[in-house]
């Protein structure tokens, strides 16, 4: 039978040019680059399966003053051979959503008219995006269904009383515009059952993404605050040491200790061995305490924040990659690391902490710490580091047949593509009539299946 015809795609959320991130990077106090990566390898997945997308994006910034410009500009950009618009918004609280709505209802209509879509992807929980697709999209017929990356209204430390009590308010506005969407596509099940109960769904923890693009060329980059000290810059690491030289142990993304990072560094310090390295490569509230430990311990080499350019070859070169994330905070639950994927397709054994959110198929390829203490950490890593050397290549080999072969771009666009288009109804390439939505979403070994090791071994 005919598969059906391929939906028009609008994604409407967060992606913009490579050159438009880098600047972003350079001043925000945050470091979008994981939204960044998800929604491109999206975009590319969306167009390995033959779906026409266009882009209505706004730029990922901290709202003032965490980042310091205020006014941001309309405007249109391409990249990767897709044509995308940027949305205006004044960034100040509460004024940032009022303005990124108004941006969403003027420009976002005319787009979806105009590029006649079948489908508006919402990549986020952003309130003003998603109530733009429940009151305009839905009224023209077009399908909206969010992907599901993170929670609503994760709290900060930072947060005053105002801000609590808005990101409450933002809160309630998010579940009830979840309840008017066609479905959700969500990184973890628990994300769609908690936050779209009832809503079809399909659940797709990540994407390889097969060529990242380097964030950074041809940019200015500004060193962040972390990397600083009065007027002098805290160089990052020389060029990595040759194979064989040490045994490095990396760790790449945010330093904090929400990710497990302290507990990282002490369980290194109690594994022996002069030729092991402890690599940490990133930003965040540990960056000035890892350069006071790296001064007291020579294997512990300071903190860097470098492209993926840099960093990618790096983690090929390590001995083991760790994910050290607590498994006992409430968020955990609904997340997935993207960095996992990153890992395995790295080529190299992986040391992470059970998190529930790790699909079951994961398993055959990671090294868990159980406990998720430093001696649970510990003993995880010296197991690894204790493996035979064919024994440990073919470990990373194998993790890297896995999410290269399953969660490629092509492979993901598949199960998305077919998602949306039951979603929407379309017909098949022949003019047939698809089939029933419900059997169209029901059917589990054709959408929400995850492969499995036997799959690979198939293929």
């Amino acid at each position: 039978m005919a598969r059906p015809r391929s939906p028009r795609v609008t994604l409407l959320g967060f992606t913009v040019p490579d050159d438009l991130l880098a600047e972003i990077i350079a001043r925000d106090t945050i470091m979008p680059t994981q939204t960044h990566t998800f929604a491109w390898s999206l975009v590319r997945s969306l167009r390995a399966a033959d779906c026409p997308v266009h882009l209505l994006s706004a730029a990922p910034v901290s709202t003032w003053p965490g980042n310091g410009q205020i006014r941001f500009r309309a405007g249109r950009f391409r990249q990767d051979d897709v044509d995308g618009q940027l949305l205006a918004f004044v960034n100040l609280l509460g004024l940032k959503h009022l303005t990124r709505f108004v941006a969403a209802w003027r420009t976002g209509a005319r787009a979806l008219r105009e590029r006649d879509a079948d489908v508006l992807l919402v990549h986020g929980v952003h309130s003003p995006f998603l109530w733009f697709g429940v009151l305009r999209a839905r009224r023209r017929g077009v399908r909206v269904v969010p992907v599901l990356t993170d929670p609503p209204g994760v709290a900060l430390p930072t947060d005053g009383r105002l801000v609590r009590l808005l990101r409450g308010l933002d809160v309630a506005l998010v579940r009830a515009a979840l309840a008017r969407c066609s479905g959700v596509i969500a990184l973890t099940p628990a994300l769609a059952e908690d936050f779209a109960p009832g809503r079809p769904r399909l659940v797709l923890e990540g994407i390889w993404a097969a060529d990242p693009p380097d964030l950074r060329e041809g940019a200015r980059v500004v060193p962040p605050p972390e990397l600083r000290e009065g007027a002098r810059v805290v160089p990052p690491p020389g060029p990595p040491v040759p194979r064989g030289a040490t045994r490095d142990i990396v760790y790449a993304g945010g330093l904090s200790r929400a990710y497990g990072v302290d507990r990282l560094v002490e369980a290194f310090r109690g594994l022996a061995g002069d030729d092991l390295r402890l690599c940490v490569y990133g930003r965040g509230e540990l960056a000035g305490w890892l350069r006071d430990q790296a001064a007291v311990d020579r294997r512990i080499v300071p903190p860097a924040l470098l492209p993926r350019s840099e960093l990618l070859p790096r983690l090929a070169r390590a001995a083991v990659l760790v994910n050290p994330r607590p498994v006992d905070q409430d968020f955990v639950r609904w997340s997935f690391p993207s960095k996992i994927i990153e890992y395995l397709a790295a080529g190299v054994p992986v040391v992470s902490t059970r998190l529930p959110g790790i699909p079951a198929a994961y398993a055959p390829w990671l090294s868990f710490a159980e406990p998720d203490t430093a001696d649970g950490l510990r003993a995880a890593v010296g197991r690894v580091l204790e493996l035979p050397a064919d024994e440990a290549r073919a470990r990373g080999a194998g993790g890297a047949r896995f999410v290269r072969e399953t969660r490629n771009p092509a492979a993901q666009g598949r199960r998305v593509r077919d998602f949306l288009a039951g979603l929407a109804r379309l017909p098949d390439q022949r003019g047939a009539q698809p089939r029933p939505l419900a059997a169209a979403l029901l059917s589990r070994s054709s959408i929400w299946s995850t492969p499995t090791r036997n799959d690979i071994r198939s293929r």
